[in-house]
């Protein structure tokens, strides 16, 4: 049995311990979560731009491909928003499976 002198020696052991363990079992794992979390919404945010240049520029191809005129070209609006819409459409549909 502990002596009453080795008390606060024992405390202020028990402390050091407690927050080693804490510190390798929360904080870290928890600082590789955030970065992962960073970097994750970092490629979310660049697929986003991908996808939205991409999206403008097959739209001005297929407003570019018809013919001139103010019917025309609000038709190829709307082909490209159809063409967007079954692209999204497959993709949730693959992704899904």
């Amino acid at each position: 049995m502990a002596e009453t002198r080795d008390i606060p020696e024992m405390v202020g052991e028990f402390f050091d311990l407690a927050k080693r363990y804490l510190r390798e079992q929360t904080l870290g794992p928890a600082k590789r979560l955030g970065r992962l979390a960073a970097f994750s919404l970092l490629a979310s945010i660049m697929f986003v731009l991908a996808i939205l240049f991409l999206s403008v520029a097959a739209m001005r191809v297929i407003v570019g491909a018809m013919p001139d005129g103010a019917i025309w070209s609000g038709l190829g609006y709307i082909a490209s928003a159809i063409a967007l819409l079954v692209l999204t459409a497959i993709i949730m549909w693959r992704a899904a499976r």
